[in-house]
């Protein structure tokens, strides 16, 4: 039987060489698989010749290896998009529903993996689970990547013995709220765009073309401008004029304006300031019902996929309540977290909350009853994301010739206030 040299790589990236007995070049391959090795060089003995290995990172003659260029380990600490992460959750879940061990699906990521923190933050997780941590504990160790739901659906993976199914959950959780998220967004940036060009165009025209116009009007011996003509080089002057030497009013707006952003965003953060402004997200006329839904939705599949996933009801009930977004969502759950505690229903307080719709409520009745309230909530879940995209869709469609009405309306008002007088004057001339 041939025998074949060979260059292989171990779980922790480590390489060896050595040679194995095998029919073809193929059977080598597998059995180096079946040991618990990677293939990197095959190459049968006497046919040719393997290209030297290359060194791992140990400690030669008491120094530390330094790492290699182009290669690194990458950083910790940071953050990483949403986007990146749900990839990376998919990718895990396939390697290891695929048979891969978790340890070797880990090493395999972090060197395909371009975002260096993403990069790092994979390397230390392999590091920890080498050194004996449970997954779910090495990921405790990065909060800012891997919130409470992370950390606690793959616990009950582990214990349950079903992490790649969790893993999927996991990712089919990410793909729908981000897609959820997008969606509120999307509805959100042609409106901002619109306005932004609506105020770019104004102050433009305030602070450039007026002043020309009032000049020239100026020179016009007995001509009595109209009134939104006046109203508008009277706004004009007071922009330009000077309060104080040398800084024009327009200044002083401006200032005014960014220390009211300032002071309504630290209000926004203290505990009145949040619950005033989530309230009022709940309560606005069309936004308030895209907000409940959107949080209604997000409650629903948060405390659906924990359940689903074995986390005990009243850890999973914490979890939603960390994770609901609006301070009166997070309210009501904390009262449903209390009567469930005590043995009661969680159907009453969320009855109480006066937040949550009547179809969520009797739909969560029907799963207490009938013992599946996870696939209820998941439904709960489905039913609102669809209104969502209906909603966001609908108000779109509607913004869109408003915001075009409003543009015309503010740019031709200080236009036809512009060239009204004019208008006037050629009249004039012509009887």
């Amino acid at each position: 039987m041939p025998k074949f040299e060979f260059t292989a790589a171990d779980a922790n990236g480590q390489q060896m060489q050595g040679t194995v007995e095998a029919p073809n070049q193929d059977e080598a391959a597998n059995q180096l698989r079946a040991q618990g090795y990677y293939p990197l060089q095959i190459v049968e003995e006497g046919k040719g010749k393997l290209a030297p290995a290359k060194k791992s990172a140990a400690k030669k003659k008491g120094k530390a290896a330094k790492p290699k260029k182009g290669d690194p380990k990458g950083t910790t600490g940071g953050r990483v998009k949403p986007k990146l992460l749900m990839i990376f959750t998919r990718q895990l879940a396939t390697l290891i529903d695929s048979g891969l061990p978790l340890l070797r699906g880990l090493t395999v990521l972090a060197k395909q993996e371009p975002n260096p923190v993403l990069r790092g933050t994979v390397n230390a997780l392999a590091d920890s689970v080498q050194s004996g941590s449970t997954f779910s504990e090495a990921l405790a160790q990065h909060p800012k990547i891997f919130n409470k739901l992370y950390v606690n659906m793959v616990k009950a993976g582990e214990l349950g013995g079903v992490l790649e199914v969790v893993l999927v959950r996991l990712a089919e959780y990410q793909e729908k709220a981000q897609k959820l998220k997008n969606k509120i967004v999307s509805a959100m940036v042609y409106p901002v765009i619109v306005m932004f060009i609506a105020v770019a165009i104004l102050v433009f025209l305030m602070l450039v073309i007026v002043p020309k116009f009032e000049a020239m009007f100026a020179e016009m011996e007995n001509q009595d401008l109209p009134t939104i003509s006046k109203v508008v080089f009277g706004t004009s002057n007071f922009f330009l004029s000077a309060s104080v030497p040398y800084v024009p009013n327009v200044l002083w707006f401006v200032l005014v304006i960014v220390l009211l952003a300032i002071g309504f965003n630290v209000w926004g953060k203290t505990k009145g300031g949040r619950r005033a402004i989530d309230t009022l997200k709940l309560r606005l006329p069309v936004f308030g019902d895209i907000q409940r839904k959107s949080a209604v939705a997000r409650f629903s599949r948060t405390l659906g996929t924990l359940v689903t996933s074995g986390v005990p009801i009243l850890q999973a009930l914490n979890i939603t309540r960390d994770t609901a977004g609006n301070v009166v969502i997070s309210q009501a759950i904390e009262k449903v977290h209390e009567a469930v505690k005590e043995g009661e229903s969680i159907v009453t307080p969320l009855q109480a909350s006066g937040v949550f719709p009547a179809m969520v409520i009797s739909m969560v009745d029907v799963g207490e009853e009938t013992g599946q309230l996870p696939e209820m909530l998941l439904k709960v879940a489905d039913v609102y994301d669809d209104e969502v995209d209906n909603a966001v869709t609908a108000l779109t469609s509607i913004l869109e010739p408003i915001m075009i009405v409003i543009l015309a309306l503010v740019v031709g008002s200080v236009v036809f206030a512009l060239f009204l007088p004019l208008i006037k004057v050629i009249q004039s001339v012509g009887s």
